[in-house]
């Protein structure tokens, strides 16, 4: 099952989503397409600040939430937040609280995180991350 970060969302709504993305979603089942409710937050953000926020809100509220299950930022998932958030730190490598949630969020859902921002999620061992824009 599988945890969609924020970019692989917003190029499904790009001109020209990334072909490779569209071809592996279509093969998963729709129960096992989860994003996060952070993500949410994030798009929400993203289209109250562009041009166009009454269609990109609907882009979201009619197209994809219907579409995909929306995981919550429960206590589980702040437990492993906290945690993995204490580990980066002490090593030095501080992630943005966002991606610590979505992280965490996946690890206490045992789901892989699907993300074009593999770089920010590598120094999480034990997260399972997949590239699916490449």
């Amino acid at each position: 099952m599988y945890l969609f970060d924020t970019d692989i969302i917003t190029n499904i709504f790009k001109k020209q989503p990334a072909p490779g993305l569209l071809i592996r979603l279509a093969e998963i089942p729709r129960n096992q397409q989860h994003i996060s409710s952070v993500t949410v937050s994030e798009i929400v953000y993203g289209a109250c600040k562009s041009d166009r926020p009454a269609h990109h809100l609907r882009n979201l509220q009619e197209l994809l939430l219907p579409s995909v299950n929306v995981l919550g930022f429960d206590s589980k998932s702040a437990f492993v937040c906290g945690r993995v958030r204490a580990e980066l730190e002490k090593a030095g490598t501080p992630l943005a609280l966002a991606d610590l949630e979505i992280a965490a969020i996946a690890l206490a859902n045992k789901l892989v995180l699907v993300t074009g921002n593999t770089r920010h999620f590598d120094r999480i061992p034990e997260l399972i991350v997949e590239n699916w824009l490449t």
